[in-house]
């Protein structure tokens, strides 16, 4: 399995009832394919996943697994705090037929260095899938030194990392020494060239999730030796990248994918629904960069 390109980190749709909306999610994971997404991720932060119940993330899973169809690698977040919960998530997103977990850094009881090592080597051991690393210190106070991460990329049964530190100089320091078939990926949007620059192979992306045609591009520039033009498309995608986190992720994205008929803003608690300051400020960065290409 490849992990390159832009990975698309997928909201989870909600209907007035409050369940999942299931034709709206295979609705956007369809145009995810058909606008040559490398990959989508279910049941990430992105999805809201915490404040799912184990059913409704099997029905998820089902659901982007069935649509998907092979033609795109579906990774599943199956990471917690908790050892055993995770390997147990990740041997059922196996036997919903996900091609990988993404397994992020165990939040809240802040592990150490070798107790994440123990933590991410028990869940590839026993866990059934290929495992992309999750590294994110701003949600889970600890941060995967870059020593730690290359220890457990010896082990190919670790296919890549999702960072999301904000570190140009982890990233270099990972893709410097880690194998060549380990995949370092951006978790952030507005470090996606810059990480690319440093030999990050591609993005999970948040804003795909509205502009997936415009991240494409900018990867398919980059990859085929364009880094003008890759460059002048980020700067376009710049107020979007901004405006889709002036609140918690993923409410401004939600308020701007209900706008463009792609799906209900609902979200669920504790989060709350985008307030009219960031609908109006999701609507003008859409606008900005849409009429930036007139």
């Amino acid at each position: 399995m490849k992990l390159e390109g832009v990975i698309t980190a997928l909201i989870t749709p909600f209907s007035a009832d409050g369940k999942i909306d299931v034709d709206a999610l295979r609705r956007l994971v369809e145009t995810q394919v058909e606008q040559g997404a490398g990959g989508v991720v279910a049941c990430g932060t992105t999805a809201e996943t915490p404040a799912m119940s184990h059913d409704e993330a099997d029905f998820t899973v089902r659901a982007v697994v069935g649509q998907v169809a092979g033609r795109i690698p579906v990774i599943v977040g199956t990471g917690s705090y908790n050892t055993e919960d995770t390997i147990e998530r990740t041997r059922r997103a196996a036997e919903l037929g996900a091609d990988a977990a993404l397994v992020v850094t165990p939040y809240y009881n802040k592990p150490q260095q070798e107790g994440m090592k123990a933590h991410f080597r028990a869940v590839a051991e026993n866990g059934g899938l290929p495992v992309v690393i999750y590294n994110i210190p701003p949600r889970s106070v600890v941060n995967m030194l870059p020593g730690t991460v290359l220890e457990l990329a010896r082990d190919a049964r670790f296919i890549g990392i999702k960072e999301a530190a904000g570190s140009c100089t982890q990233v270099r320091d990972i893709v410097s020494g880690a194998r060549s078939d380990f995949a370092v990926l951006s978790g952030d949007d507005a470090l996606s060239l810059p990480f690319w620059s440093l030999g990050a192979r591609g993005v999970v992306s948040v804003v795909s999730n509205v502009a997936c045609v415009e991240m494409v591009a900018m990867w398919d520039m980059w990859k085929n030796g364009d880094p003008a033009n890759a460059a002048a498309l980020d700067r376009r995608l710049a107020p979007l990248y901004s405006a889709l986190f002036v609140e918690t992720n993923p409410v401004p994205c939600k308020a701007l994918a209900e706008y463009l008929g792609i799906c209900s803003s609902r979200v669920r608690l504790p989060l709350s629904p985008a307030t009219e300051a960031t609908r109006r400020a999701v609507i003008d960065a859409w606008r900005t960069f849409r009429d930036s290409n007139v």
